[in-house]
Parts: structure tokens; sequence; C-alpha cells
């Protein structure tokens, strides 16, 4: 079993910055990826930045040159740097983490999220 705890959301202003942080405790586990996904009230969860093992990153062209994701492998760690945030941004923040299975699957663990409110 995987737990997954994500922190680091709040209130900020637009234009300003907030740093998440997402932990993967548990034992006898591998970590084939992190990502980071955000549901807006009323409307779909949707991946807003991902990384690999490898240190692969994608992102939702939303926050590409505003958001930076980044891997800690060695303590199964994964952050979300959000910079010149905006309105549009606010949302609940969820952190996955993909596990190989030993049927050569993979399994996706999720935190419960954390709130991240821009607004003046």
């Amino acid at each position: 079993q995987v737990q997954v705890v994500e922190s680091g959301g709040g209130l900020v202003q637009p234009g300003g910055s907030l740093r998440l942080s997402c932990a993967a405790a548990g034992s006898g586990f591998i970590i084939a990826g992190m990502s980071w996904f955000r549901q807006a009230p009323g409307k779909e969860r949707k991946l807003v930045a991902g990384i690999t093992s490898g240190g692969t990153t994608e992102y939702d062209d939303s926050v590409k040159g505003r958001f930076a994701i980044s891997m800690d492998n060695a303590k199964k760690e994964v952050y979300l740097q959000m910079n010149s945030l905006k309105t549009e941004d606010t949302a609940v923040y969820f952190c996955s983490v993909v596990v190989p299975t030993q049927a050569g699957g993979r399994r996706a663990y999720w935190g419960q999220g954390t709130p991240v409110t821009v607004s003046s």
C-alpha cells in the first residue's frame, strides 16, 4: 500500500507563487512517475504536470512557462513550483503516484488534495 500526502496549498494573490509538495510513503515499492492534477469547482480533474522517474516531464499548455515539476527519487517526493499564478489556477490540486505492479501493469495512488486559491 502506498500513502500519498500533499501539502503547500493556500491563498495567494494573482501574480504570486506557491510550491506544492507531495510525499509517497510505504514499503517495497518503486515509482514509475508522479503527477499533479487539479480539479476546479464544477469541472473535471485534469493533468497539470507529470514527471517520470527518468526525469521526463510534461505540462498542460495552460501552465507551460509558469509551473515547474521536479522529483526527488530518493525521498519519493514530487514538487510543483507555481509562478505567475492566475485566478483560473484556482482548484484543488491532487498528487498521483504511479507504481508498477507485479502483473506488469501500473497502478495509480492518489492523495486527498490540497486547495489553491488565487484571489485578490
